[in-house]
């Protein structure tokens, strides 16, 4: 029997995972959008800008292991109800403040630090939930794939509505759209029949519990250059995300249409490579990929930098997705087919840390750098750093292969050559 394009969907929780995170994400995309443009409206400030998003993102630096130690002794399933009603909450309280018109930057600061307590905990319980969605084994790497291109649909819709809302209407609107989209995220949480959870028992406090995955990972070489590299993205190749309303206003002399239809071709190539991802059949050759997004990701870094023609930079913006969402899909494919499932939770935390929590550092540094020499410069650098990163990871994939090769064998990913 042909098995199907795309398995995970078999499943009827994974179903209802898929309509519900694929509503509350174009809301998501929308806030992050307004955010950033309310936050360059109100100060004019690129370091603003780095301020704000090094706030919403820097709990995650500091929280994520922890996060990942309760996330594998408790409830998964719980606990995302509880962080969408507290993300509900937080969304909801920033439309009032910018609807009544007596928002400040320091409450964009105040409720982007809540988010990132939130997401703390929120992103290594999505991340390690994600299994218990799937009823087959085998589909576990389409399920992430298939995440990877509901995030990144939603990152070519929801910034795109939310530029001709901001032009139209303004930001609050965006922020109230958000905080009611949580709605279709917990009803779909709540219509799931899932599987009464197990606690086990462990010896140990949090902090021995993070030590182990400290050291589960970084002892292991292929999990450990994933991660270095992923920092390495995230830190550097991130930046753009805070730095795209300077370009759209400074240098392609647009407004918030324009900043939409820029992020909005980054979703494009964003859901083009997840798409790719979605449909692959096994997880073999994905080591390649990692290795050549964080080059595609920089060069387009450059060419959207030196560009000062829209069209142009649509153009280039598309392959800064595309890059993004390989390096960070590919890697979290790669991650959770080979975890050991007493230490998925601490393993994804690590992985938000490196992935997450660095973005905040980046992005401070991005605003810094771009409040110096200037928004297109700064992205050169990035884009250096990003092909440099790639370049050694390359020469690092043979000696990864030989190391992989009796774990995939184990799983039964590839034939054992005794066979």
């Amino acid at each position: 029997m042909k098995k199907p394009l795309l398995p995970a969907l078999r499943s009827k929780n994974y179903q209802l995972f898929f309509a519900g995170q694929g509503v509350s994400l174009v809301g998501t995309w929308m806030t992050q959008l307004a955010t950033i443009w309310l936050v360059y409206n109100l100060t004019n400030s690129p370091l603003m800008l780095g301020v704000v998003g090094f706030s919403s993102q820097i709990p995650s630096f500091f929280l994520a292991p922890f996060g990942g130690v309760f996330v594998d002794r408790f409830s998964r399933y719980r606990t995302l109800i509880g962080t969408q009603v507290l993300a509900m909450i937080q969304s909801l309280t920033l439309a009032v403040l910018a609807l009544t018109g007596v928002i400040q930057v320091w409450h964009i600061i105040a409720l982007s630090l809540c988010q990132g307590f939130i997401n703390a905990l929120d992103a290594p319980a999505r991340q390690a939930f994600v299994p218990e969605l799937v009823e087959r084994r085998e589909d576990l790497a389409n399920a992430i794939a298939i995440n990877s291109t509901m995030i990144n649909g939603a990152r070519l819709i929801g910034p795109a509505i939310g530029g001709l809302l901001i032009a139209r209407v303004g930001t609050g609107y965006c922020f109230l759209i958000d905080g009611l989209s949580y709605i279709a995220v917990l009803a779909a949480l709540l219509a799931m029949k899932v599987k009464p959870w197990k606690n086990v028992v462990t010896d140990g406090n949090p902090l021995q519990k993070v030590k182990e995955g400290f050291v589960y990972a970084f002892s292991f070489p292929p999990i450990r250059s994933i991660l270095l590299l992923s920092t390495l993205v995230s830190f550097m190749g991130l930046q753009n995300t805070i730095l795209v309303p300077v370009i759209a206003e400074q240098v392609l002399k647009g407004g918030a249409e324009s900043l939409g239809f820029l992020m909005a071709a980054s979703g494009v190539g964003a859901l083009t490579g997840g798409i790719y991802l979605a449909t692959r059949q096994t997880i073999l050759g994905i080591g390649k990929l990692i290795a050549l997004a964080p080059a595609i990701l920089g060069v387009a870094l450059i060419a959207f930098s030196l560009s000062r023609y829209l069209p142009l930079s649509l153009f280039t913006m598309l392959f800064v997705g595309l890059g993004t969402i390989l390096q960070i899909a590919a890697s979290n494919t790669f991650l959770q087919t080979i975890v050991e499932d007493d230490k998925r939770g601490r393993l994804m935390s690590l992985y938000t840390m490196s992935f997450l929590g660095m973005i905040p550092v980046g992005n401070l540094l991005g605003g810094v750098l771009a409040s110096r020499i200037g928004a297109p410069n700064t992205l050169i650098i990035d884009g250096i750093a990003c092909i440099l990163g790639s370049i050694i990871f390359s020469r690092q994939l043979p000696a990864l292969r030989q190391i992989m090769r009796p774990i995939y064998e184990q799983k039964g990913i590839v034939m054992s050559k005794r066979a």
